[in-house]
């Protein structure tokens, strides 16, 4: 009879506790990843690398006095460099960080050079980036030995959302203005 009583009691202070926290880690968890809080991570991400590659390659084009491109898909994009010798355009080889690089699904870019919006191509996810003709394979912002940048303004946004950020330059650093105007 005892025992019966004690089960009909119900859960201890202690029980009830625990299972709260539970409840409380996987709605913090549920919340973030979602992005409820209204931050895209991955975007930030992605803009945050993108302003450091121009940074450093404005840097390294005045350092080693070569001229620099910044060629865009709109699911990636790739530095170049201009061989003098041939007079043309080239993917650079000697350094790791200028390598080529693919979005992460759900992100695209958008580009205005000189305020003309420029028709970008979309890069096959298999091929990595497009093969294109030598003859034409130009950068669409120019990275002059000098320091000096194409003007241009380069979005990057998520797909069906809200969410974007844009690169511009402004005099000796790039700047990312958040599509709510945030500047960072």
């Amino acid at each position: 009879m005892a025992r019966r009583r004690a089960a009909e009691r119900g859960f201890t202070l202690l029980e009830l506790l625990v299972v709260c926290a539970i409840i409380g880690i996987v709605a913090a968890g549920a919340v973030l990843s979602i992005s409820v809080l209204g931050r895209d991570r991955t975007l930030e991400t992605e803009r945050d690398r993108l302003v450091a590659l121009l940074n450093y390659a404005r840097d390294q084009a005045s350092l080693q006095t070569r001229e620099f491109g910044l060629y865009c898909t709109q699911d990636g994009y790739r530095f170049l460099e201009f061989d003098p010798r041939t007079n043309l355009w080239k993917d650079i080889t000697d350094d790791d960080a200028l390598r080529a690089r693919i979005l992460p699904d759900g992100l695209s870019i958008r580009l205005a050079v000189e305020t003309h919006d420029i028709v970008l191509t979309t890069a096959s996810k298999a091929d990595k980036l497009p093969k294109t003709d030598p003859q034409n394979y130009k950068p669409h912002i120019m990275i002059f030995s000098n320091g000096d940048l194409t003007s241009f303004e380069l979005t990057l946004e998520r797909e069906g959302s809200e969410h974007a950020t844009t690169l511009a330059p402004d005099g000796d650093r790039i700047t990312a203005r958040d599509s709510t105007g945030s500047q960072s």
